[in-house]
This record gives C-alpha cells, structure tokens and sequence, in this order.
C-alpha cells in the first residue's frame, strides 16, 4: 500500500542519533546518562533540562530513533480540508490528527504517537480511498510521529469548530465580542476571533504570499496580500471586528496590547500545512487606527539548495567556482524584495559543515540554521553591525556573514575581515554588481583596500513566471525584436500572460531570479585599484564573459518563463531601444 512502510524501521538508540548528528557530545550525553541514574528521567528528558539540546533537535532525533519523520503541532493551524477527511470518532479512536491536505500531491499528512498501529492505517486506508473515488483524486497518507498529548489537544482545539472566514464572520455579527477573555493568556481556540485571526494567516500561506497587510480605512478594514512581489487587495471587513483582531495579533507576537501610539515590532511562530512558518510582525499608528504588516518567513521554500536556485548552469559553476576561494567578501545586490537574502541563505547552507565557523550578524536573524551561530543586531544592546563585527572576529570564524553593508566603518570592518582570511558575505543597496565598487568607495573604503579582496559580486532582481497553464504564443513586434535582439530572419516566437483560475487569473506563477555575476580576476582588481570608471570596468567584465542581468532577463523571455513587460518592470530595457 502506498505511503505505508513494509518493513519495521530500523530503531536507533537516542544518544548515538544525537552525536551523529551533531546536536551533542560525547561528554555531554555522559553528563546526561549520569544525571539520568540519580534523578529517573528519560533521556531525552534530561538532556533537555541539562541545556545540551533544543527542543526541535531532540523531536527530529526521536523520529529518527523509530524510523519515523516528526512534526510539531502544538502551535499548529487547522486545516479544515484535512480535517474534514478523517471525521472526529475515527480521529478520537485511533489518537491521529489530520495536520494537512497537499491537492497538488494529494498527500494527506497524519500525526500520530503510534505511526506503526496496524489498525489504524487499515481504517484511514479505507476512508481515503473512499473520498478518493468521490473526488476522482487518489490520496495518500503521510505519516508522522507526535506525542500523545499534542495529538489529543489538536483534536479537542479544531473539531466541532467553525474554520472558514465566510463563516467565522457570520458567527461574530450574531454575537458580542468578549475582549476581556481574548487578552488572557492561552485564549480559547474556540473564540471566534482567535479563529478568524488564524484563519487569514493560513489563507496567506496557502496562497503563497510573502507579506500580509491589515489596514484600517475610516469604515473598513482593507486585507491584502503580497503575492509574486504584487500587492493584491483580498478583502475587506467590518472595522467592527479590528480592534479585537488587533489585540490577538499582538498577543500572537508578543507586543504590549495597551501601546497603541507608537510603532512596535514582534514574531510569531506557527504551524502550518505540517510545517513550521515564522511572521514577522510590525505595528504602525495611522490616522485611522493601528496598521498591521507580516512578513510570512517559509524556511522550507526559502532556505533552498544551492542547486534548487534555478540558475543556469553556467551561473551556477561560477557561482560555486567563486565559493572555493578561502578568503574575500562576496556581496549580493538589489533593491528591497529582490531575494537576496535567499541566495545568501543558500549560499551558507552550501558551505554549511562541522569543519567550519560560520558566524552571522543579521537585522533581525530570520531563518535558523544548524550549526551555524546566528545574532540579531539590537540598537537597545548597542550592539550594531561594525561593533558586532570585532565581537565576531573574536570568535574565531571561517566565514561572517553580515546582513547589510549600511557604512563606513561595516564596510571597512567586512572588508578588512576579508582580508584577515576569512570569507565574507554580505548585502548592499545597488542597481548593478559593477556599481557596487563606486558605492563602496563613497562609503570611504580605500580603493587600494578593495583591490584584490572582492571574490565577486551578484546582482539579482525577481521576475513574476508565466504561468504554464494558459501562456499564449506572442509574435514579438519590431520593438520587441530590437529589445530582444533577434535577427531580421529569426523566427523566434514569445509568450504573453493571460490569466485562468490556476493562477488567480494573473497570468503568472511564481517567481524566479535573474543575475548578473561579476567574477573580480587580477585584472579587474587592478582597474579597481586605479579607480578606473564603471564603462571601462564593464567593457572590460563583457569581455571576459560577464553577461549583465538584462541579458539574462531576455534570456528568460526567450526561453518562455517570462514576459518582456514583466522584465522591463524590474531591469531598464530602453538602452536596447538606442541606435
């Protein structure tokens, strides 16, 4: 039967999957073993107490240690498809939780603290293939360990509950808001403000937006969604139910719900879809109440493989070429939005190893990763990117990363690092990669210094994909065809957005990044050092290969993921119109 294991999983002790892994030392589980003889707890237990050990660490080690992949639904988020395949008596019966419903695998995703309970998957197996045959979709299920207890306490917080926006909002219009229950701590799931509150978290997420806007107009509230870098407006509600919805979100993020005047910050940790999502939350006073913006935070869609960018393949053996060189700083350039911190992301996760000490300093940290040590800058704790840098350096790194290059002394910090042996990585506000060499100078670093001390420099924007479904063949125009560069004999066609309802009738699906990646060899470096001008450093780069980012955004066109209208939306195309 598909999605069932055949065979009994191989079992592993804890303490040996946690040293593989890295999580703890051969001293500290001696500790732990130690402390566990005289006090009778569990291991696992005992090395959480001890310190040694997080408690998302210590999940994913107990699924490896029964073969089995873990998921944490204590803070999780109903998935009112899912719950409606497995009814509440079958979910009570057999201690299971329907987290959710993947349409597009047609994966259903079942915690359970007894993944391999024969009876159970027999009877799940049945109700699926029942709803399969009435949807004419097959569906599998996915299982996953979870204790005991967070399987029962998600089935009393999501069954019998109302979980549609539409409906949520008919059930607040038929009563009175209770403000004073939803600010005690561990408000009821069952509040309709609570669930009204999560509900529009999750359609976000769904839809794959990457911000969320709540914002309060004189008699409405306005909802929209940033979605493939374009604001959509939802919908709207009643400003009726602001106030209330306001406080919730604050409670979520930790903010003081009796501050209303000034501007506030906070973050909320969810799962969702069977997996953990961060929001990134900021509050801003406005003449019409208080405005509330997310920054929805996926690790798994954005901590992604180096190989999983979607570069080209050219791109990519430059790219990795650049990353075997031991020391230098590597900076990532493009305006607010352009995925920048993903590549760079992507780029440690690559050089990710026991062997190494990476060491970052970000504004605020906003993807965790293993093993590598990760600190928020904070204006409170005077602790700001050129002073967080020394306090690095001290602690003997392989690599830094520093998130933004914003002046002169992180300039000349980050670079100096580099110059000291280490590899650097960083962000900076530029149009193009060989215009970040003036803007560095302006900062007031040496030209001198620079030379010989850059490993290279991307430049990337994000451009919307055609969507697959309902792209149209477009005969380019001779406008086009200047800015695309075709010849007058070559035939080539394009592709032009239409819209159906796969892609909310946008057209587009999706995004992806174009680049330029500027390789600095001895000979640039020595144009560096005499600061010679940005025509002659780019005649210089095109003829050792560099290809610019409009170049590889008319590759995107040509090869039909898409349009010249979206490209020129992000890269200035009317320098191909000259002449």
């Amino acid at each position: 039967m598909t999605g069932i294991n055949t065979t009994q999983p191989t079992k592993k002790r804890l303490g040996d999957v946690l040293i593989e892994r890295g999580y703890i030392s051969q001293d500290q589980l001696s500790i732990a073993l130690q402390q566990q003889k005289k006090l009778g707890k569990p291991l696992g237990e005992m090395l959480l107490d001890l310190g040694f050990i997080t408690e998302d660490a210590m999940r994913e080690a107990v699924s490896e240690t029964v073969g089995y992949e873990s998921v944490d639904i204590s803070a999780a988020i109903a998935d009112a498809v899912a719950l409606e395949l497995i009814p509440k008596s079958v979910a009570l019966k057999h201690t299971l939780f329907p987290v959710s419903f993947n349409s597009e695998k047609g994966s259903l995703l079942i915690a359970t603290a007894n993944p391999d309970d024969i009876v159970a998957r027999d009877a799940i197996a049945a109700l699926l293939a029942r709803a399969g045959s009435q949807s004419g979709q097959r569906i599998r299920p996915l299982w996953h360990i979870t204790p005991r207890a967070e399987v029962l306490a998600a089935i009393d917080r999501f069954y019998d509950r109302e979980l549609s926006i539409e409906g949520i909002l008919l059930e607040l219009e038929s009563g009175e808001l209770d403000l004073i229950a939803l600010t005690q701590a561990g408000a009821s799931y069952s509040h309709p403000i609570v669930r009204l509150v999560d509900a529009v978290l999750a359609d976000a997420v769904s839809r794959g937006a990457s911000d969320i806007h709540l914002e309060p107009e004189e008699h409405f509230l306005r909802i929209r969604y940033r979605i493939d870098g374009v604001l959509r407006e939802i919908r709207s509600f009643t400003k009726a139910n602001w106030t209330a919805m306001l406080v919730r979100l604050k409670i979520l993020a930790s903010m003081n719900i009796a501050e209303t005047r000034a501007p506030q910050d906070g973050r909320i940790s969810l799962t969702l879809f069977g997996r953990q999502i961060d929001f990134r939350a900021a509050s801003q006073p406005t003449i019409h109440g208080e405005n509330f913006v997310f920054r929805i935070l996926d690790r798994k869609l954005s901590v992604v493989p180096l190989d999983n960018l979607g570069l080209p393949d050219f791109q990519l053996s430059l790219l990795k070429l650049m990353l075997e060189r031991p020391d230098g700083i590597l900076l990532v350039t493009g305006p607010t939005g352009s995925g920048k911190t993903t590549t760079l992301y992507s780029v440690l996760n690559h050089l990710n190893d026991v062997g190494v000490n990476i060491m970052t300093l970000e504004d605020p940290v906003e993807y965790p990763l293993p093993m590598i040590r990760q600190t928020s800058v904070a204006v409170a704790q005077k602790l700001d990117f050129s002073s967080g840098i020394r306090s690095l350096m001290r602690q003997d790194p392989d690599i830094i990363f520093v998130g933004e290059i914003r002046d002169q002394e992180t300039a000349e910090m980050a670079v100096r690092s580099a110059m000291t042996g280490h590899q650097v990585f960083s962000s900076l506000h530029t149009n193009s990669a060989i215009r970040s060499v003036p803007r560095l100078m302006d900062l007031g670093v040496k030209p001198s210094i620079l030379s010989g001390n850059i490993i290279g420099i991307i430049a990337q924007r994000l451009v919307r994909k055609l969507c697959q479904k309902c792209k149209e063949i477009h005969t380019p125009n001779d406008q086009e065809r200047r800015v695309l560069g075709l010849q007058p004999n070559d035939e080539r066609t394009i592709f032009k957005a239409i819209g159906c309802p796969a892609c909310g009738n946008r057209g587009y699906k999706g995004r992806l990044a174009i680049m330029e990646i500027l390789r600095f060899d001895t000979g640039l470096d020595e144009l560096v050092a005499r600061s010679a001008s940005i025509q002659e450093m780019t005649d210089y780069a095109i003829s050792r290969g560099f290809v610019p980012i409009v170049e590889d955004g008319i590759r995107c066109v040509l090869n039909g993921l898409s349009t010249l209208e979206e490209v020129g939306r992000v890269v200035d195309l009317t320098e191909r119109l000259k002449g």
